[in-house]
């Protein structure tokens, strides 16, 4: 039976970084990275407004149908590791309207889609944690990505983001503020061998 791992944790925290480096060093891993150009892109299309309700009830019904797709790909293999997995998508479908102070009904609007999301769900996540100077250093030496969002990210859904993976049980926390990419990369295959 297909097991998965997913890496969690904020922005520049180095979750990529990790699953490149089990890629490079767990051959029987498959590492699954986020795929969400063509959603982003039909965002667009769409002109699609995440700051309206009935807009952002649509953006989100295609990032679960985006991550379920995702999913039948991890079920191929006998081990993946998700760079970012379900667990996210359902993290933001529900938080993010809480951060930016709309309280809207979403958990009703998209009853069916987080059903199906759930059944997507990760058998372990690891999440990854660092402290915030080094969030934003490590943020602001990465030249390849723009992470607008970035500031409001750490300051507004992080906070929720900790307080809601603490009561899963079946989420690990790794503080990687003191350690080498390297030593990261060590670090989550262990994880994943003791859990396999």
């Amino acid at each position: 039976m297909a097991k998965v791992f997913s890496l969690q944790g904020c922005m520049a925290v180095g979750k990529t970084t990790a699953a490149q480096y089990i890629q490079k060093n767990m051959p029987q891993v498959y590492v699954s990275f986020e795929e969400n150009a063509a959603v982003i892109k039909e965002i667009a299309v769409r002109q699609l407004d995440k700051n309206i309700f009935a807009d952002y009830v649509e953006i989100q019904k295609l990032f679960i149908a985006n991550e379920t797709e995702r999913f039948k790909k991890a079920q191929l293999h006998p081990y993946t590791l998700m760079d970012f997995g379900a667990e996210e998508i359902e993290f933001y479908t529900l938080h993010y309207p809480i951060a930016v102070k709309k309280y809207w009904p979403v958990q009703q609007a998209l009853q069916t889609e987080l059903k199906a999301l759930q059944a997507c769900m990760p058998d372990k996540i690891l999440f990854l944690e660092a402290d915030a100077e080094v969030l934003k250093n490590r943020k602001e030496a990465d030249t390849l990505r723009s992470r607008t969002f970035f500031s409001y990210y750490i300051t507004h859904l992080m906070p929720l983001k900790k307080v809601w993976f603490a009561q899963k049980t079946n989420v690990d926390f790794l503080n990687v503020s003191r350690l080498t990419p390297c030593q990261v990369g060590c670090r989550v295959q262990q994880w994943i061998e003791a859990n396999s």
